[in-house]
């Protein structure tokens, strides 16, 4: 189990996450993603091409980088994935 990070969010704690599975930042909080969407794309596609109903994505950063990583995610997993979405009144993360 794998929860991908779609962008590092510097002094955000993102710990609680490990609840369900290893910790995976897929692109950092420099990553300029709607300037050049080609590397990001390649970044993704060899992060996520194993992808499964196990793994989570934890939407972060970017708007670019979140729906990009949203659909590779989906393509290799036949059409589906999981997010992690935080919530501020319980401070925990719930898959959705």
């Amino acid at each position: 189990m794998t929860v991908f990070i779609t962008q590092e969010l510097r002094g955000r704690d993102v710990t609680d996450a490990t609840e369900f599975g290893d910790l995976e930042i897929l692109t950092t909080s420099k990553n300029q993603t709607s300037y050049s969407t080609q590397p990001t794309i390649r970044k993704l596609n060899s992060s996520l091409y194993k992808f499964s109903d196990e793994d989570y994505l934890l939407l972060s950063g970017d708007p670019v980088a979140i729906a990009l990583a949203a659909a590779i995610a989906a393509k290799y997993n036949r059409g589906r994935f999981k997010m992690l979405k935080w919530d501020r009144l319980e401070n925990k993360y719930f898959p959705l």
